[in-house]
Order: structure tokens, then sequence, then C-alpha cells
């Protein structure tokens, strides 16, 4: 006898297939319509840069936008889970579906299931992406601006820079450009607060592969306990520093293109640096892990607020709803800034917003319909 082929396990149950094909169909329509949205300005605001700079359609489509659109689906993951959400339960307590729910004997609890086993999903998703995937993603990107994009030809690096290399040790470079050449270097060794040592040269360049930096004449400054101070005028300076390319690049653009296991690794090197970048890198490891972690919690709060079926409908929840998402990216942002400047620990920071809004949701919940 033939017939339809199901699957089950068990506790599933229809009305869950029945929520979660609402919740991941909604979500992926918000993603693809607003995706398409974004293509469709950003190429209206860059086809004159494309036009002139001759780029091929293969590389505008695979190079650029293919890696454009994840990072932005994940920096925004949050938002349309929270919409998607509230769409469509709303829709379903308007048309008393909700109620009639809970009046067969299905407790909220239970009704969050589906929900939740949604929000995985979609979490587990975005924290592939943003742990493997985004990272390389990133490095095609930033080469595709730098071939075809003026403006960014010569934003892989800082023009001046400043980084301490090892505990005392302390490098300042000038003028550096993206031939690995600089006007002005200077290294400095410290003993508690007292400079000891001071390392001059012009027209310096750098290995990077062996790390040497290389110029014709040079000058050093070896300054005593007694404050005397003895100079020399050199000449084929070739030093090894411990400053790796990556690290003459904007740290909080170069550790984006980073995977997790490199970026934990850097962040290690600049912890026995004593880097002074240690909490931007920090707040970049957090947040792959905060913002995907966020999807339960904003999902909590989506079906608590909409799961009641009140005066104004589904415009009413959405604008509620937006309202309380976009307060959320605005604290992750404040709280990112605090960490960045070392008023609060990185880790704290990341993962306050997180805290203050699961209170939020727990509170919700307790208060939505049972």
């Amino acid at each position: 006898m033939k017939g339809k082929l199901k699957i089950s396990f068990p506790g599933y149950k229809i009305i869950d297939g029945y929520i979660l094909r609402k919740f991941l169909g909604t979500y992926l329509f918000s993603i693809a319509l607003i995706t398409v949205i974004l293509v469709v300005f950003d190429y209206a605001e860059r086809v004159d840069n494309f036009t002139e700079s001759h780029a091929p359609w293969s590389a505008i489509i695979f190079d650029y936008y293919l890696n454009y659109v994840p990072e932005f689906i994940t920096q925004f993951s949050g938002l349309f889970t929270f919409i998607s959400v509230i769409f469509f339960t709303s829709k379903m307590a308007y048309q008393t579906e909700i109620i009639a729910i809970l009046s067969g004997g299905v407790s909220f609890r239970r009704l969050m299931w589906p929900y939740f086993l949604g929000a995985f999903a979609i979490m587990a998703l975005s924290l592939s992406l943003n742990l493997w995937v985004i990272p390389p993603s990133q490095v095609n990107c930033v080469n595709f601006k730098r071939t075809y994009f003026k403006k960014y030809k010569n934003e892989q690096y800082d023009r001046h820079i400043y980084r301490q290399v090892a505990p005392g040790e302390f490098v300042y470079v000038r003028g550096f450009d993206n031939d690995y050449t600089a006007e002005y270097l200077t290294l400095e060794r410290y003993e508690g607060t007292e400079i000891r040592q001071m390392l001059e040269a012009e027209n310096v360049s750098i290995d990077p592969e062996t790390k040497r930096w290389t110029a014709q004449r040079y000058i050093t400054r070896t300054i005593a306990e007694d404050g005397s101070e003895t100079f020399e005028q050199l000449r084929d300076l070739d030093t090894l520093i411990s400053l790796d390319v990556t690290e003459l690049g904007r740290i909080d653009q170069t550790v984006k293109t980073m995977k997790i296991g490199e970026l934990n690794e850097f962040l290690e090197q600049q912890r026995r640096k004593g880097s002074d970048s240690i909490n931007i890198i920090e707040v970049a490891r957090h947040t792959r892990y905060s913002y995907p972690m966020a999807t339960f919690i904003l999902t909590l709060i989506g079906v608590s607020l909409s799961s009641r079926k009140v005066r104004g409908g589904t415009g009413l929840h959405i604008g509620i709803g937006i309202t309380l998402c976009f307060s959320y990216i605005m604290f992750n942002r404040v709280f990112e800034e605090f960490a960045k400047s070392g008023a609060l620990p990185a880790w704290l920071a990341v993962w306050m917003p997180n805290m203050i809004f699961a209170v939020i949701a727990v509170y919700l919940y307790r208060k939505a319909p049972k």
C-alpha cells in the first residue's frame, strides 16, 4: 500500500511542524527580501565605481556581493528573527489560533518548543557563519574593494602606528604604505617608566616573511641611569622586530578576516606582548558568540509580546518589537565602546545587553497568556 512517508520523533506534534514552517519560512522570506533591497540600493550607489574601474560582472557578483551579503545577514539576523516571530505569531493570535492551541491543553511552555527549535537552527547557522565562513569571505570582499574602489586602495593599513611588541618595548611607525615601506621608524625600550634605548630610522621597509626591518641609515640612543646619553649614527639597519604585518593593519578590520582559531591565537600573541589592542580583539571574539545567542532571547520576547490578541493587531506588535530590537542593537554598540575604551571588561560589556534583555524576556514570558 502506497502512502506518504512521515518523519516524526517522540514529542513532535503537527502543531510543532506548523509553527516551525511558519517561523523559518517567514525568516527566510524576510532575509531574501531585505537582501534584494540591499543589493539593489548598494549597486545603485556604486555603479559609477564599477563602471569607472571596469569591474567584470563575475567579480561583482562572486567576489563582492556573494561575500558582502552574509556579513549583513549575520549582523541583523536577530532583527530578522524578531520581526519574523512577531509577524506570524501576532497573525496567529489575531486569528485566535493561539487561543485554540492553549484551549486544547497545550501549555504556553510547550508552545515555545518549536520556536526554540527554529531559533536553534538560526543560531547554529549564524554561529557557523561568524566563526568560520564570513572571515575568509571578508578577505575576498576587501581585496575587491582595494582593486576596484579608489578610496579603499590605502585602507588596509594605518598610516601611523604605535604598538607594544614586548614588555617594555614599543614601536612607532609613521607613513606606512601598502608596499611595506614607511617614512619613519622608532623602537623604544623602557625600564619601568624610564626610557633606556631608542632606535630611529627613516625610509624603512619590512619583509613580511622574515619580519626584518631595513634602512640605509639609522641612529641609536642609550640613556644610562644617571641620565647620561650615548648617541651613535650607523648604516645598513637590519633588525628583527616582533611585529607581524597583520599587526600594522587596522586592528578592528584585521580581526574580521580571521577565523575563530586564528583570532584566538592572535589574541594570545597580543597578550604576551602586552598590546594595547587586546580590548578590541576580545570584543570582536565575544560578539561572534553573543549575537547568535541573542536569537533565543529575542525569540522569547517576540512570542511573549505577540501571542496576546490586542487592539492594534499586528501593527502594534511589530512597532513594539522593532523598538525593543533597535534598543538591543543600540545597547550593543554603546557597551562595545565601553569595552574598547577599557571602562568595562570586554566579556561583561559584550554580554551585558544579552543579560538585560534576558531579564526582560523572562518578565514578558511570565506575563504572557498561559
